[in-house]
Formats: C-alpha cells, structure tokens, sequence
C-alpha cells in the first residue's frame, strides 16, 4: 500500500570520502491511488563535508494481493412473519487483507421456511483495492416458532348407514403458521349412533418444521333419519275365553333404521268385540325421537264351536185325549 512503502536497499554511492556521509529519502508527488499508483522518492547524500547528492526514485505500488476470506457455519431462526435474514458478520470467521476490508457481502442472505435445513451460501470479501475472494458456509435455518391452532364448534348429521366422518379442515377456524401449515388432524374423526350428542374433538396443527400446535373443537352428532316402516296383515283366533293379543313384532315385516329404535303397536288385545278386520297402526320411534308409523290389518277369527249339555231324562204325561203334551 503506499501508505507503507518499504525502503529500497538497492542503493548505492560514492564520494571521494567514503564513509563519512549519510543518506535520506524523502517521498513525494504521489500519484494514483491507495492500492495502486506511483511514489516518487527522492533520496539524498550528504558527505562529511556538508556536501550534498540527489537521485529521483520512482515507485510503482500494485496491490495483486486477494483478501484471505474464512467461514463458519451459523444457525439462524425464521421470525414470526416466517422470514430470517443473514448479515455477513454471521458467516465471517476472521477474514483479513494486507491493505484492509473495504466490504463484505453474503448470498443469499434471507431465507423462508421453504429453506428449512441445510443451505450453502457464499461470503465475499472485497478489500480497500477491490481484490475480492469467496469461502462457503453451511447456514441451518430452522423454526422455533409452532403454529397457531384456531377450533370451530360444528354439527354433523348421521348418514343411512348411521355412521359420519369429519375432517380437520371441518372444524379448523384459520390455524396459521410463519410457514406452512402442513396438516391438520381431528381426533375423534368418525362418530356412530352412539356418538349423538355433544362429542369434544381434538385438532392437531403441523407446520412444515414439525411444529404442532391443539385446540378443541365441540362437534355435535344429530341422528335426523327417521326409521323406515315396514307391515304385514295377520289372523289371529280367539281362544276359548274370547280373547287374543298381538306384539308388535307380530306385524312387523322387516322395519329398520340406521340407530337403535322401537316398535309399538296401537292395539295389542282383542276380543269378541273385535271379530273381523282391524287397522292397527305400527309405530317406530329411534333414540333421536325420529317415528314412522304405517298399518297393518288385524284379522280376529272365532273358530271355537259353541258347547252344548243337555239335562237328565223326563217323563211328560199325554194331555188327556191327546197323543202328545
């Protein structure tokens, strides 16, 4: 650098009294830059004898010299907003120069969570003469930060079969994440008929730096299907004190629902009163108090012959001149 331009030893003089003079240099007219310009020095003998000699030096000064650029690898961390910026000091380990650092620069130097891991950058050391050289660092992005699980209370109704399923979409209310929201679980997910009513489900948030975050969700299970109704007619005969009884399951002919239901019958005992044809309603009502009725016809018979007992013998004397009483 010409701030430190070495004295030259490649000088020589002769008087004719050797021995008793000295030299010095003195620099001047400095022309160019720091890094690369010319130094005119001008060295001068004086003798013994207060004699004096001069000589013009000129001095060309090249800094060719890279800076010597040394890494080290850094772990940075997303914000909030999901992003993470990188300064070259992070990176820098020490790199030096002969004539001094004018810079330093790092690339890439932002990162988001799609740059979860592992990622190479590159450090650029430029000097005070714009000699420049590189070294590469391992930088490991990385998410501290879990997402934010936000539940919504819904309501679902059991299909045919009796059975319903949600997803975690269903019951999700915006859950976010600096990054990305890679899933969301429900758990409980599929409820049956003996699910009806209120059932608290969990949600899972994922983000994609594994991250995971719950919230509660109250799903409501509603059974809305009313059972599905099904007769057949009968005949039923008196027994020999006039009477007979049906149940229900008598008139049944193959009803179903997709929960647990009952059936009735809106007669079940009949008499001599009801010999002949009957319209009797079946009526089934499921755990939800969903009911369907249909009718079924009740046909009452009486085939037990009537019993008849004779009295004793007796005598009946003819009515005088006739032949009989």
């Amino acid at each position: 650098c010409i701030d430190d331009v070495p004295v030259m030893s490649n000088l020589s003089w002769t008087d004719n009294c050797d021995g008793s003079g000295s030299v010095a240099g003195t620099d001047a007219a400095i022309v160019g830059t720091d890094c690369n310009g010319t130094v005119t020095r001008t060295w001068t003998y004086t003798d013994g004898g207060g004699n004096t000699a001069s000589t013009t030096q000129t001095i060309t000064v090249l800094d060719n010299v890279n800076p010597t650029a040394i890494c080290k690898p850094y772990t940075i961390s997303l914000d909030n907003s999901g992003n993470a910026l990188l300064i070259p000091e992070n990176v820098n380990d020490g790199s030096t120069d002969n004539c001094g650092i004018a810079s330093m620069s790092v690339s890439p130097n932002s990162f988001t969570s799609a740059n979860l891991g592992l990622n190479n950058v590159v450090l650029t050391v430029t000097d005070n003469c714009g000699n420049t050289n590189t070294c590469n660092a391992i930088i490991t992005v990385i998410d501290e930060n879990p997402p934010i699980a936000v539940c919504q209370d819904i309501t679902i109704e059991l299909n045919a079969a009796g059975t319903a399923s949600i997803t975690g979409a269903m019951i999700d209310n915006g859950s976010h994440d600096n990054g990305v929201v890679v899933s969301l679980d429900a758990n409980p997910n599929t409820f049956d008929c003996t699910n009806v009513g209120v059932n608290t489900v969990t949600l899972t948030v994922t983000d994609d730096a594994g991250l995971t975050t719950t919230c509660e969700s109250i799903v409501t299970v509603e059974d809305n299907i009313a059972p599905v109704m099904a007769s057949q007619n009968v005949t039923i005969q008196l027994d020999a004190s006039g009477a007979a009884s049906i149940t229900a399951a008598n008139i049944d002919n193959g009803s179903y629902d997709n929960c647990d239901f009952t059936l009735t019958a809106s007669q079940t005992d009949f008499a001599c009163t009801d010999l002949g044809l009957n319209t009797i309603t079946l009526t089934g009502t499921d755990a939800s108090n969903n009911v369907s009725t249909i009718t079924a016809d009740v046909t009452v018979e009486d085939v037990i012959d009537p019993s008849i007992t004779c009295g004793a013998a007796i005598s009946q004397t003819a009515d005088a001149g006739q032949a009989n009483a």
